[in-house]
């Protein structure tokens, strides 16, 4: 077990004043070693400021809005980690559920790592047409490229980082996690997941920026590299 690995934690923020804050401090207390990587996506509100007094982050802003793929590949090139992990901004996900998510890839285990929030079905707090999105994605995968997952839209994906690099990512918006998926299972890599216990899913009027209509985006990406060289 390589318990010295650090872990890149990649954080994707646009307009997050009210949770910022308290994710990072939550971040910052999880018992893991990490770097915290913050890409502010051209936020409005007072988010840069509040990023600009926490100590000890790295801060990218972007100086326009692209999305949350977008985001990503840019923290991308500040990691200096051996394992990278996707934080959202909000507080639906408890970063104290990281080390079990990282766990397979720095005991040598796993490449990808997925924290499932559905191992026991459905949260009953989640929006319907969000449900549905994410049962038709799991059953996309299922269907194109014979494997399950039962949590295929998760925000906690974690990747060794050499590996998450050699994907050339091409994803703007939420199509990263499709994007990654698709990628993992063309190469025959496979894709572990772990529970997750303490998902909190938030309302559309609490500032959730995902759509059902994104899910429908999801499924044709997950098309287009299923058979794209």
């Amino acid at each position: 077990m390589q318990e010295n690995l650090l872990v890149s934690v990649i954080v994707p923020v646009y307009n997050e004043e009210r949770t910022i804050a308290t994710l990072i401090e939550r971040l910052k207390a999880a018992p893991f070693r990490k770097e915290i990587i913050v890409v502010d996506d051209h936020s409005r509100d007072k988010t840069p400021e509040i990023l600009a007094s926490i100590p000890d982050i790295i801060v990218v802003r972007h100086p326009e809005n692209r999305g949350k793929g977008a985001a990503i590949r840019t923290g991308l090139e500040h990691v200096s980690g051996d394992v990278v992990i996707i934080q959202d901004a909000d507080l639906e996900y408890d970063p104290n559920e990281i080390p079990k998510v990282v766990a397979p890839i720095i005991e040598g285990k796993a490449q990808v790592v997925y924290g499932s929030r559905f191992f026991k079905g459905l949260p009953k707090d989640m929006p319907f047409p969000n449900k549905m999105a994410n049962v038709i994605l799991a059953w996309a995968v299922r269907l194109l490229f014979f494997y399950r997952l039962t949590d295929e839209a998760t925000c906690y994906k974690a990747f060794r980082t050499d590996l998450l690099r050699s994907y050339n990512l091409k994803c703007e918006r939420f199509e990263f996690c499709p994007e990654v998926t698709a990628k993992t299972l063309r190469r025959g890599i496979p894709i572990v997941e772990v529970e997750l216990t303490n998902y909190q899913p938030r309302t559309k009027r609490e500032g959730k920026k995902i759509r059902w209509t994104d899910g429908l985006e999801a499924v044709s990406t997950l098309i287009r590299y299923r058979f794209r060289s």
